[in-house]
């Protein structure tokens, strides 16, 4: 086996290593920051003194679609992972309007899935 074979392979071998070490990790703190500013203006928990709407739009938007079914708090869910989050962040919903990545990065989605993850596991205790 000559030399080049060798490096070639050890390159092989640490290549998922290394595009892994790569890849950032995602921070709650910082996703509820995110949420705080670019998600609860619609999703929030309410409008806090508002006697004419218990919910925020995107709140009780989801509160009449899922009936029930699903809690209508984006903060109680612990279904909406970072894929799940992207496809509805970047492409929109109804009326929900789609976000750029120069508007919400992809660290951005990755932060507010892992605050998302950590609220829903916060909220059922």
């Amino acid at each position: 086996m000559n030399k080049l074979t060798v490096v070639v392979a050890v390159l092989a071998a640490a290549l998922p290593l290394l595009l892994s070490a790569a890849e950032p990790v995602a921070d709650a703190a910082a996703g509820k920051q995110v949420f705080q500013l670019r998600c609860a203006p619609c999703h929030g928990a309410g409008r806090g003194g508002d006697p004419g709407r218990e919910m925020l739009p995107g709140t009780d938007a989801l509160r009449i679609k899922y009936k029930g079914a699903l809690p209508a708090l984006l903060e109680q869910r612990s279904d909406l992972p970072e894929p799940v989050l992207r496809v509805y962040l970047r492409h929109g919903s109804w009326s929900m309007p789609a976000f750029r990545k120069t508007e919400l990065s992809d660290v951005d989605i990755a932060n507010i899935a892992a605050y998302l993850a950590l609220s829903a596991r916060s909220s059922a205790h």
